[in-house]
């Protein structure tokens, strides 16, 4: 009784909205809603009689699976987890006029690698190595694909084959499983642990150092905190015995800031400014963590050892593309002046945005939903806590403003995937029963989406 895939293209072709379909996307959607009710049947489930086989409801699910089919797969999705820099969510958003100049460079051709002034072939580097310098206080700087890839970049160069002196308690694992450990083998060097997992010493790096110690290296422990007995060596004391023992010293800072957030309150976080002036010859972060920028593995420090980085042949591997390129000097360009900065890249302004505002968009969200006027759905303010996300600021808690939302007859697991699989998606959270929507983290112009959202679930319960 199933219907034939030829049918089912004999049947399309007198519907209008498939007329611009490709005929291959039509063909998968037919096997797929045939292949879907045979499974059906193998499984046990209820076999489908007559009428659930007529050309009208086998049209109709081929009509869902063709249009799953020609829907992208990623997609523009609402943040309500209250998490700023969502790893799983795509990190930072960029600010509008950001996407505004990559749009402009995806859309036409561009000087890329071409010199204008001297009308011959120039470095990709060139249209961020001035601005990066210009703002950490630099010599020189470079971007590649990721940080993890600028470690690994920076440490092939600078230690290949030689040892790398870095404490215990810095040997970090980032997303993904990447560790430090791990990234260092890869590159060549020779890892040289010293001291313990919650206190190292000067004196440990002094005896550590032999005539085989390329580089010391310090790792900023930006995902999580070591507290109570604890003891470390800081940056200047580092630089200080390297330039007496004539060795480099490297800092990743994993997720790196030109802004010094203790001014709005938050947790103090090393600026890239803070370690360049501190005399480190390289400094590696993220261009989509605490930056606000699009994913990029950024390197500063001085002169010698970034045109040394450049060089290394690992660098054509690792290079960013043009619209990464776009996006990076776009914001970058933004913190000329810092106060902007804040108010208009989209990671720095919800970190900062203070409480009352986030207060005013939970009670404009609570009139929204309240409107709805249905008896099942439940809806309650709460104080809640955002986090920074993305491998930063661990310890650091923000006070937040938080929809909790519970319908009648549907659980919460249930209401997070129904919201989830909206369109466009609504990711929230689920605690004490309840799903949660954060406020910190949804857009102003984002609230009458999410009372639709969900409109649309209340409609499907009923």
């Amino acid at each position: 009784m199933l219907p034939g895939i030829d049918h089912i293209l004999e049947l399309s072709k007198a519907e209008p909205s498939f007329e611009k379909i490709p005929r291959s996307v039509l063909l998968q959607a037919a096997r797929k809603v045939v292949e879907d009710l045979r499974a059906g049947i193998l499984r046990g489930d209820q076999c489908p009689d007559e009428n659930d086989l007529t050309d009208i409801p086998v049209l109709d699910k081929t009509k869902a699976a063709v249009g799953k089919a020609m829907t992208p797969n990623l997609k523009s999705v609402i943040n309500a987890t209250g998490v700023v820099v969502h790893t799983t969510l795509g990190r930072s958003v960029l600010a509008e006029e950001v996407a505004g100049n990559m749009h402009a460079i995806a859309t036409g051709y561009s000087n890329l690698e071409f010199d204008l002034a001297k009308g011959e072939r120039g470095s990709r580097y060139s249209c961020v190595e001035e601005i990066l310098c210009e703002i950490s206080g630099a010599e020189a700087a470079m971007v590649v694909n990721n940080n993890a890839a600028a470690v690994l970049l920076c440490l092939e160069t600078i230690a290949k084959n030689r040892k790398v002196i870095v404490s215990r308690g810095e040997l970090v694992e980032i997303g993904g499983s990447f560790r430090i450990p791990d990234v260092m083998a890869k590159s060549g060097a020779i890892l040289k642990e010293v001291g313990t997992t919650n206190r190292t010493h000067l004196k440990d790096y002094i005896a550590a150092i032999g005539n085989d110690t390329a580089l010391l290296l310090k790792v900023h422990t930006s995902n999580y905190s070591v507290v109570g007995f604890t003891a470390s060596v800081t940056l200047k004391e580092l630089v200080e015995l390297g330039a007496k023992r004539q060795i480099p010293v490297m800092e990743d800072l994993g997720s790196g800031t030109f802004i010094d957030f203790s001014k709005y309150g938050l947790s103090k976080e090393p600026t890239v400014q803070e370690s360049v002036s501190a005399g480190a010859d390289v400094v590696t972060f993220s261009g989509d963590k605490l930056l606000g920028g699009p994913q990029a593995g950024i390197i500063v420090g001085k002169k010698d050892v970034v045109d040394s980085v450049k060089k290394n042949p690992l660098t054509r591997a690792l290079r960013i593309d043009k619209l990464t390129l776009a996006a990076l000097e776009s914001t970058l360009r933004l913190y000329r002046d810092p106060e902007k900065a804040v108010h208009l890249i989209p990671t720095l302004r919800m970190l900062t945005i203070p409480f009352d505002l986030i207060k005013k968009r939970a009670d404009k969200l609570y009139k929204l939903l309240s409107k709805i006027n249905n008896p099942a759905l439940s809806i309650t303010l709460v104080n809640r806590s955002s986090k920074a996300g993305g491998g930063s600021l661990p310890l650091l808690d923000l006070p937040s403003k938080c929809i909790a939302v519970k319908i009648e007859g549907v659980s919460a697991n249930s209401l997070e995937k129904r919201m989830r699989e909206n369109t466009p998606p609504v990711i929230g959270r689920i605690e004490d029963d309840c799903f949660l929507m954060d406020l910190r983290t949804v857009q102003e112009e984002e609230l009458t989406t999410v009372k639709n959202a969900l409109n649309n679930v209340l409609d499907t319960k009923r």
